[in-house]
């Protein structure tokens, strides 16, 4: 009696362990996170300076329209949004060659007024919220109406795009922030710093919620790369 005992205690144990202790889950198709800072993208409102290296009398202030093109006299009208000032200025250069024999052209981002951060889930107002300066995870959240009752504030998912206009996935402790006052690790755990275009989701259960959010209503909105799966694991992934 005594071994098949013990071997039956060791095995409460260990599933006891496994129940303190999960191992997180890794959700499938995201890049690994990484902080620096994403390429700017283009979006609708935005001001930008457009210079012509070589014929100056062409340089020109225009805004990205809500359509997501740019006019210019020397390009007419050509797609911004979602460009980045390399891939606009390629994209201008090839288009003023209709009056302009061997056009140079720059682009400068003069006023981002179109940035936003997507902000869902188990918030009042889910939609779009302005960027306008520096703001954080709880800021963006705030400006979306703030958590409804039944958010999951410790376990906020931050999406952004990777380089190679892939998609990187965190999680985001918004509550350890607000409890611990952003004081000592709960600063860089719980209120991330935000770029252009950054998606902010507020589960109202585990993680594994993502899943069915990003088929429904992600995919509409947000022009990543759709050759990956959102896939991740809800019984294994775990509260920060």
């Amino acid at each position: 009696m005594r071994g098949p005992a013990l071997l039956l205690l060791l095995l409460l144990g260990a599933c006891t362990t496994q129940e303190l202790r999960p191992v997180p889950a890794e959700p499938q198709g995201f890049e690994p996170w990484t902080e620096s800072t994403p390429v700017y993208r283009f979006t609708p409102g935005d001001r930008l300076r457009v210079s012509f290296l070589l014929t100056p009398e062409l340089n020109e202030t225009a805004l990205v329209a809500p359509d997501g093109t740019i006019s210019t006299r020397a390009s007419g009208s050509v797609p911004a949004a979602d460009l980045t000032a390399a891939e606009l200025e390629a994209s201008l250069t090839r288009a003023s060659r209709r009056v302009l024999n061997h056009p140079i052209v720059t682009v400068a981002l003069e006023e981002a007024t179109g940035s936003t951060v997507l902000v869902g889930g188990a918030v009042r107002l889910p939609g779009p919220v302005p960027l306008r300066g520096p703001r954080g995870t709880l800021a963006a959240i705030i400006g979306a109406g703030g958590f409804e009752a039944d958010a999951r504030m410790n376990e906020v998912v931050l999406i952004r795009r990777a380089p190679g206009n892939r998609p990187m996935l965190r999680l985001v402790n918004v509550q350890g922030f607000i409890q611990t006052g952003g004081v000592g690790a709960a600063t860089l755990d719980g209120d991330v710093p935000l770029q252009p275009g950054d998606i902010v989701y507020v589960p109202k259960s585990r993680i594994g919620e993502v899943n069915q959010w990003v088929d429904q209503y992600l995919n509409r909105l947000v022009p990543f790369q759709k050759t990956f799966s959102y896939a991740v694991n809800r019984s294994s992934a775990v509260p920060f």
